[in-house]
């Protein structure tokens, strides 16, 4: 009888540089949510901006624990959401799918980079792919919120309220971020 052995590749453990910057990158989330304009039921942010960045920076296996341990820290109660919110409310409130869609960013952007590649039009995809991803699931969460409450709410009026106004904003943090992150890695042993 002939049986084959799979042998599993193991887990990669954290070097402590990507532990030092999975946690700059999380307190870059952090602080760039707290910076917000209120624009009808969602503030304006640099959250995505910051995501960008961590992603393009550290890549997606440390960019996904990155926004877990920001999203941890909120759930604990740490003010690290948009207006300085905190609480697992934030999350499970109307407006939390958009935060949880960033999850959504780093494991497009991970998986995507592992089967075709780092170069820049695959990360740009990446990016622009998991942030559709994020707009959908968001929106999704919000209608759901709202009828959930009682309220009537449709996913197109929802995508004229969340996701419409914010596109542009969010086309200029990705050329930003790709900006920034380029010339970032030129001069930085990263």
């Amino acid at each position: 009888m002939n049986s084959t052995v799979s042998v599993k590749e193991p887990h990669r453990p954290f070097t402590t540089k990507e532990l030092v910057l999975t946690a700059m990158f999380t307190a870059l989330i952090a602080v760039c949510s707290i910076i917000s304009i209120p624009i009808g039921e969602i503030s304006f942010t640099l959250q995505t901006f910051a995501v960008f960045c961590a992603l393009n920076v550290i890549g997606g296996r440390n960019g996904l624990f990155s926004v877990l341990v920001y999203i941890l820290l909120g759930c604990v109660g740490l003010p690290v959401f948009s207006k300085m919110q905190s609480g697992a409310g934030v999350i499970t409130g109307p407006t939390g799918g958009y935060i949880l869609g960033f999850v959504l960013m780093a494991l497009v952007y991970w998986g995507g980079t592992k089967l075709f590649g780092r170069s820049l039009p695959v990360r740009v995809a990446l990016m622009v792919v998991g942030l559709i991803l994020c707009y959908t699931f968001g929106t999704i969460w919000f209608v759901f919120g709202y009828t959930k409450s009682g309220s009537d709410m449709t996913f197109i009026h929802a995508m004229e309220l969340c996701v419409l106004p914010y596109i542009p904003g969010d086309v200029v943090k990705l050329i930003l971020a790709l900006v920034i992150t380029e010339r970032i890695k030129k001069h930085a042993d990263i």
